[in-house]
Order: C-alpha cells, then sequence, then structure tokens
C-alpha cells in the first residue's frame, strides 16, 4: 500500500507542473471532477488506516490520551476534525459497507459519507439491519443529487421510505441522536492570523444557532442600494455590533478584575497630527485612522500616553453612552443618523464631529449617533458630516457620488 500511495502522490504531483490554463475548458471540467473522485477515494483509504491505527491502540502506545489526539499531532488537525475521523471510521467498519464502497468509487464526498453514515446507523438502531442496508442505497442515490446539508434533512424522513411502520418512533429516536451528535461536536476555534485577525470556526448546536440567527439576522440586512458590502461582510459586521452592544451594557462577568472592555494605547501628539499607530491590550497594532475611530467608539478605554509614556488620559470610557448628554443624543437623532441607515440608538456610538484628537469638545454639539458600519465608512470615506442651522445632522456626499454635494438626512427616524 505504502507502495502505490507513493506513485499515486508522485503522480498528483506532476499534475501540478501542468499548465491548466493551457487545457480547454471540457479538459479542465473533467480534471476538476477527477480530482474530486480521487479525493474521495483517498478519503476511504485514509478511513481505513485510521480505524485499524484505532483499533491497534496505536495512540496509547505512543502516549497519546486518544486516537482523536495522536491524529491532531499527527496530521495537525484539530480535536473535534480527528475525532470525526475516528467516529466515521468506526461507523463505516461496523456496517455500513456500502457507504464505504460508495466513498472509494468517488460517488459520494467524505461529508455525504459522514451524513449517510450517522443517519444509517440510527436507522439500524431502530429498524433493524434490513431497513439500514435498503437505507444506504436510498441515501447514497440522494447523494447524486443533494449536497450533505440538504442530505441530512432528507435523512430524517428516511424510515418513511424504507420502513414505513416504525418511522414516527423512530423518528424521534433520530431527533435525539441528532441533538446528541450537536452537542458532541459543538466547539468554536479562535485561530490567531498573522497580521492580528482571528478566523472563527466552529459548530453551533440547533439552540445556540437559533440565538445567533436571531441575533444577527437582523443586523446583516443592507441598509441600502449603495451598501457594497458582501453579505459574508455584513454577517462580520454584524457580529461586531453585537459585541460592542454587549460590552455596551455592561452585564459581562469581570476579566482580571476589572470590566469588560479594549484598551487602546497611543502617543497622543502624534495622534493629534494623525501619524501614529496604536496597540490593543492584546499586543496588536493598529492604524492611525482607527485608533482616532476607536478614540470617539463608546465601548472603547482609550489610554493616551505622553512623550515620556506616562498616562495622560485613561478613561473616559462612557463619556458620550451615560447621562444626560447621551440621553440628548439619542432623543435627537432618535438612531444611527446616516442617509437611510434605521439601526436603533442601542446599535450605536456616539461620534465626535470633530475628532477628538483634534480638540473636539464632548459635547451634543459635536456629537452624532452612527452605527458601526457608518461610524467606520465616515472615518475612512469621502462623506462628511455636519450639523444644520436646526441643530440636526446632516451629510455632505463626496463630489464623484453628488457634483452638487447637497447636503443628506436621515428620513427614517423622522418617520418613527
Amino acid at each position: 500500500m505504502v507502495k502505490e500511495l507513493a506513485q499515486a502522490e508522485d503522480a498528483v504531483a506532476a499534475c501540478l507542473d501542468v499548465a491548466s490554463w493551457a487545457l480547454a475548458e471540457h479538459d479542465l471540467i473533467a480534471a476538476l471532477d477527477a480530482a474530486h473522485r480521487l479525493e474521495q477515494r483517498l478519503a476511504a483509504v485514509k478511513l481505513v488506516l485510521v480505524r485499524e491505527l484505532d483499533g491497534r491502540g496505536t495512540a496509547g502506545a505512543q502516549g497519546a490520551s486518544s486516537t482523536a489526539v495522536w491524529l491532531r499531532d499527527r496530521l495537525r488537525l484539530t480535536v473535534p476534525t480527528a475525532r470525526r475521523l475516528v467516529d466515521l471510521a468506526a461507523t463505516l467498519d461496523a456496517g455500513a459497507q456500502g457507504v464505504r464502497r460508495a466513498l472509494a468509487d468517488g460517488a459520494i464526498s467524505l461529508e455525504q459519507a459522514r451524513v449517510i453514515g450517522d443517519t444509517v446507523g440510527t436507522v439500524h438502531a431502530t429498524a433493524g439491519a434490513e431497513a439500514a442496508d435498503k437505507a444506504v442505497g436510498v441515501l447514497v442515490e440522494w447523494a447524486g443529487q443533494f449536497d450533505p446539508t440538504l442530505l441530512r434533512k432528507l435523512g430524517t424522513r428516511i424510515l418513511d421510505h424504507v420502513a414505513p411502520e416504525v418511522a414516527e418512533a423512530a423518528g424521534r429516536a433520530a431527533l435525539e441522536a441528532e441533538a446528541h451528535r450537536s452537542a458532541r461536536d459543538r466547539h468554536v476555534t479562535l485561530s490567531e492570523l498573522h497580521d492580528g485577525r482571528l478566523r472563527l470556526t466552529g459548530s453551533l448546536d440547533a439552540e445556540t444557532a437559533a440565538l445567533l440567527r436571531a441575533a444577527i439576522d437582523p443586523l446583516t440586512a443592507p441598509p441600502g442600494p449603495d451598501d457594497p458590502r458582501t453579505p459574508g461582510q455584513r454577517r462580520h459586521d454584524a457580529l461586531a455590533d453585537l459585541c460592542r452592544l454587549t460590552l455596551r451594557i455592561g452585564d459581562l462577568p469581570e476579566h482580571g478584575g476589572e470590566p469588560a472592555q479594549i484598551v487602546v494605547t497611543t502617543s497622543f501628539d502624534p495622534l493629534a497630527r494623525q501619524l501614529n499607530v496604536g496597540t490593543l491590550d492584546t499586543g496588536l497594532r493598529l492604524t492611525p485612522e482607527t485608533v482616532r475611530r476607536l478614540a470617539c467608539d463608546a465601548g472603547i478605554l482609550p489610554a493616551v500616553l505622553g512623550g515620556a509614556g506616562q498616562p495622560l488620559d485613561v478613561g473616559r470610557q462612557r463619556r458620550l453612552v451615560t447621562g444626560p448628554l447621551r440621553r440628548a443624543l439619542v432623543l435627537r437623532d432618535r438612531g444611527c443618523a446616516f442617509p437611510g441607515c434605521d439601526r436603533p440608538p442601542r446599535w450605536c456610538d456616539a461620534h465626535h464631529i470633530q475628532h477628538w484628537a483634534d480638540g473636539g469638545s464632548t459635547s451634543l454639539a459635536n456629537a452624532v449617533l452612527l452605527c458601526a458600519h457608518h461610524h467606520r465608512h465616515i472615518h475612512h470615506g469621502d462623506w462628511t458630516v455636519r450639523l444644520g442651522g436646526d441643530g440636526h445632522p446632516e451629510f455632505v456626499p463626496p463630489a464623484w457620488l453628488d457634483p452638487d454635494q447637497l447636503p443628506r438626512r436621515n428620513q427614517y427616524h423622522r418617520r418613527t
């Protein structure tokens, strides 16, 4: 097997040197199909090897606490991913031989095999081996048409096709088994990237998924036709909004003896000249423009240092979000003041019209409510904001958008 796999590895490596741009479109598609089938067949081989190593107790012999932990270190996988490999290998070895054959033939994907294996295991436990064998055939056929997510949904009704006499009782058992798998596999992983960003991955159980959708979906709708963000970017910004709101409410437990907060450290003189970078309390560095925006963000604790590094101003953390000034700002703007935005006050930051770093005062005449998206937009874009003659905020669009640069106002909140 080692020799055969080495030959296959050489053949795959040779494909990397082929100029794919020179291939005709039908050859590209054929190559993609072939690569996908090969990937699934290799996955079938990998599962066989995992099952054999698990059965031999190799992980324990080499000092690991489990096969999943051993696979994490050996293959540099996450523990949940490694555990799913071990579980699927055991499932396919225990009785879902048809699933393993379909995977080895490249007819189904690894994720589809996992769905089918889970479903067939439930059918076997509730309706017996004969119904399980029928379920394999039906699910493999469905896998040729449906992706893993839809296949799992269809699988909840598989007994209606293979054992209708026990379908209702088995449906309850399947639901309980799915809930157990969901609870077992739940996790959230935060992977720090080299540039300070985080990669967020995970698997949420049904209840948590519903909570997240209920909280995040209202925030992901584009505020207007001019919103250039992708759906993924809108979900990202909605998650940031949720975090800001949570920090602003102040119900989080203390962290290290202090309220949960973000601390940004910078030097005052370069900040006022718009030249200096800042440093988060996690050690990550921020651009000068981001520091200036965070300096007036309602949930941020700015720690401004003098030339010798002494703290000149630590605090004013809630200077625009509590007290009479915040209430007056909410009464005036009623929500995000940017034209067309419907974000309510609780989702908004208090933005200094004249930047705090430029000597702007903390007053009603120098503040405007902006949601997180439009707060960034004002700091990084070409729009400007000012108070009109009646004391209400108005926004001047850039010349490339409106050559006449006619001021615009948010009419949404005026109607509510």
